[in-house]
């Protein structure tokens, strides 16, 4: 929309926010559609561990991208204590006020539920500017995100949800219908519009040789978990270390609180073995597309095993609490964070009869152009409304 001030015409200004290479890789087909429209000024905010050296200095990707950042809001992410986390958040919100003070956007767009969009959606509410909300009321009862998620919820004004059981609960929430829209997720939109690499073309990124079958993991803190990381950790690795025969590759474990124990085990466990083991900071978007669609079996806690993989027709051996209460396709196993559960289940996942299970299976989330969808709405929705609580 081109708002009309003395006669000129004016573009819309979008900002968005990222913090992470797992919601930047989301955001990144909605990001080409603001930047390409006239009557639109993307303003790109980079903060969180998009620029940690120990998190893969993710900031080059956006930028060999072609997207030039407003600002740079670099946090310092060496102690993964909560204690730690709650400086990050206080830090982040303080940069990213003044931030935003400066570039005044007309409206902040904000995906998911982590800590550092949360600074952000603190920044933004205050300063009255309204909020852009993309994955909102979707559950997670493992991990004090679902809070988040459900608190930028409450300050939003513009609700983009991945599926219609999200729409019912963010009006149960309060929100009014009228600002909730269910466009099905930009994960499985990206997924299945990717030109992924080939099997050669990865093992000459990844320096590994990708003998079948290939076990993809991406493991986080469960930070609502009553175990501690190390013993979440231990318990998923000594299971795959039944899997000798299996191609093993980690991806990098994101910023909450005691990342680091676990990415220490892992580089140990990968050690051990590095001719069939790998571990990846950061994969960037297309060779992690590439790799869950050449894999045999995703392991973790990750959403993508949630969300992405039943695209690709992928089985998931989903391990503990962290993923808790999003729907799921029946190509998924759930086990609890217990070696011969987990070892039970990624066999399970590799035999031919859950393979062609999975082949088959119809996934939650729906692709309805949703990059367009969401950009139309923020060109052309009112933002002047004032927000009320809708009641049922």
């Amino acid at each position: 929309m081109l708002d009309i001030i003395w006669g000129n015409t004016v573009p819309r200004k979008i900002c968005v926010v990222t913090g992470t290479r797992a919601e930047y890789g989301l955001l990144r087909p909605l990001l080409t559609i603001l930047k390409n429209d006239a009557d639109l000024e993307l303003q790109l905010v980079v903060t969180g561990s998009h620029l940690s050296a120990q998190h893969g200095m993710t900031v080059d990707e956006i930028k060999a991208d072609g997207f030039m950042p407003s600002a740079l809001l670099p946090i310092d992410l060496t102690d993964d204590s909560k204690l730690g986390v709650v400086h990050v958040m206080a830090s982040t919100t303080t940069q990213v006020a003044q931030t935003l003070s400066k570039l005044s956007p007309d409206v902040v767009v904000l995906l998911g539920d982590r800590y550092e969009i949360l600074a952000a959606a603190q920044s933004a509410l205050i300063l009255g500017i309204p909020i852009a909300h993309i994955h909102g009321g979707e559950v997670t009862t493992g991990a004090f995100d679902d809070s988040i998620r459900h608190a930028i919820t409450k300050m939003a004004s513009l609700h983009f949800v991945a599926a219609q059981e999200y729409a019912r609960r963010v009006v149960q929430l309060g929100e009014h219908p009228s600002s909730v829209f269910n466009v099905g997720s930009l994960g499985v939109e990206v997924a299945l519009n990717t030109k992924f690499l080939t099997r050669a073309e990865l093992c000459k990124f990844l320096d590994v040789k990708l003998g079948s079958p290939v076990l993809l993991v991406t493991y986080h803190p469960t930070t609502r978990a009553a175990n501690s990381p190390t013993t979440e950790i231990d318990e998923l690795l000594s299971a795959l270390d039944n899997f000798s025969y299996c191609t093993i590759v980690f991806t990098g474990v994101n910023a909450d609180p005691g990342n680091s124990e676990i990415s220490s085990q892992i580089k140990k466990f990968v050690d051990r073995d590095p001719k069939s083991r790998s571990l990846h900071s950061s994969l960037g978007q297309l060779k992690y597309l590439s790799l869950l669609n050449l894999c045999d079996v995703v392991i973790g806690n990750s959403s993508s095993g949630i969300i992405e993989a039943p695209a690709f027709g992928k089985p998931t051996v989903n391990i503990g609490s962290r993923q808790t209460g999003r729907l799921r396709a029946d190509s998924i196993i759930d086990v609890d964070v217990v070696k011969h559960q987990i070892q039970t289940a990624i066999e399970t996942a590799l035999s031919s009869t859950w393979q062609e299970r999975c082949r088959k299976t119809v996934n939650s989330y729906g692709s309805q152009n949703t990059a367009q969808l969401i950009a139309d709405t923020l060109k052309t929705a009112d933002l002047s409304l004032q927000k009320t609580f809708f009641d049922l």
